[in-house]
């Protein structure tokens, strides 16, 4: 099991790792404290305290190192879960870990490590960094790289940092697999070493369905009409669905699965065959460079359309709008869903991304 770190030169620096109370930023901070870094533990408050935060503390009680509760929750709440109901009832399907990322975890978080006096900031997340020097100059970039364990790699949400934050940034579990964090958990006698994996949306607790139904007001029923064109049922309200989407259509005769949502005319549109869920192209905006700059385009990349879509071949070049850009795939990709984020690739390394329009 590859588990270094660091090399001794750095190892008296002082890291503040975001604990979630969890088994991966637990480990995360005992490797850490292991190579000889001073470490100390800080746990984000985003929607007040609870049993991940009592576990937080048990982890740094238990390796012996100073704890540290910050409290975004405001910040979370106005950045995060407003944007998310804000883009649900425009009719997109967002990608709120991306935002909270960018702007809390990679945030906030590094701001006020440093205001207590850290060298850096370490998390649980199975990504990686590569440290870049330019030939010929003193100059220092840094490159986002995917994890060694495909399965959990998660430099998927990651496509909106900058220079900065990965410069600040180390990615301990970068050359671990999920198993071998677990036993690394049981060998440090971490309280975390059996602890389940964390839900995907973590201010969604009663389902999304109910969350949106409970926050978005003015939720107006309408017709399903198929791709051709027929009337053949009612929806509940379109920001209950997403592209692609099987289940919880109810419709009779089918599988139907959504195809599109018409906001103008409030109807949901949807077919029989998965064959018309598939696109070459897409479009998209609010576009991140991982370097800081665009690279020479057009480009062939590898593009990654949501978090378990295998990365497919495909060319990325400017469109005619300054802040927009196109992807064209040699192969057709399945529900391709505005809101959700495109990640660009080339080999391991993330050279940034956008939100599909």
């Amino acid at each position: 099991m590859r588990t270094r770190i660091t090399d001794k030169k750095k190892s008296k620096k002082k890291i503040i790792v975001a604990l979630s109370g969890g088994v991966d930023s637990s480990v995360a901070a005992a490797l850490l404290k292991k190579v000889g870094f001073e470490v100390e533990g800080a746990y984000m408050r985003l929607n007040g305290s609870g049993e991940s935060e009592i576990m937080a503390r048990r982890i740094c009680e238990k390796l012996e190192i100073p704890f540290h509760v910050f409290s975004f929750e405001k910040e979370f709440k106005k950045k995060v879960v407003e944007n998310f109901l804000k883009d649900y009832k425009s009719g997109k399907t967002p990608n709120p870990c991306v935002v909270c990322n960018k702007e809390i975890k990679f945030g906030l978080f590094i701001k006020k490590a440093l205001s207590l006096g850290a060298d850096f900031i370490a998390t649980g997340h199975y990504a990686g960094k590569e440290e870049v020097k330019s030939v010929g100059s003193k100059k220092i970039s840094y490159k986002l790289r995917q994890a060694k364990d495909n399965k959990k790699d998660q430099s998927y949400f990651l496509w909106k940092l900058n220079q900065f934050q990965l410069k600040k940034t180390l990615f301990p579990l970068k050359n671990l697999t999920k198993n071998e964090v677990r036993k690394l958990a049981k060998n440090f006698s971490l309280p975390t070493f059996n602890a389940p994996e964390s839900q995907e949306i973590c201010f969604v607790k009663e389902g999304i369905e109910n969350f949106l139904g409970k926050n978005l007001k003015k939720i107006g029923s309408g017709k399903v009409i198929d791709s051709k064109g027929m009337v053949i049922g009612n929806h509940r309200g379109l920001v209950f669905y997403t592209i692609g989407q099987r289940k919880g259509i109810g419709l009779s005769g089918g599988p139907y699965y959504v195809l599109s949502k018409n906001r103008k005319r409030n109807t949901l549109i949807v077919t029989k065959n998965p064959a018309e869920l598939k696109g070459f192209d897409l479009k998209a905006f609010n576009v991140n460079w991982i370097l800081g700059q665009e690279p020479e385009l057009p480009i062939k990349i590898r593009a990654k359309i949501r978090y378990r879509h295998k990365p497919a071949e495909a060319v990325l070049r400017k469109l005619h709008k300054k802040t927009s850009y196109g992807i064209r795939f040699f192969k057709p990709q399945p529900a391709i869903t505005p809101g959700q984020s495109v990640v660009f690739l080339k080999g391991n390394e993330i050279l940034g991304g956008g939100i599909i329009s």
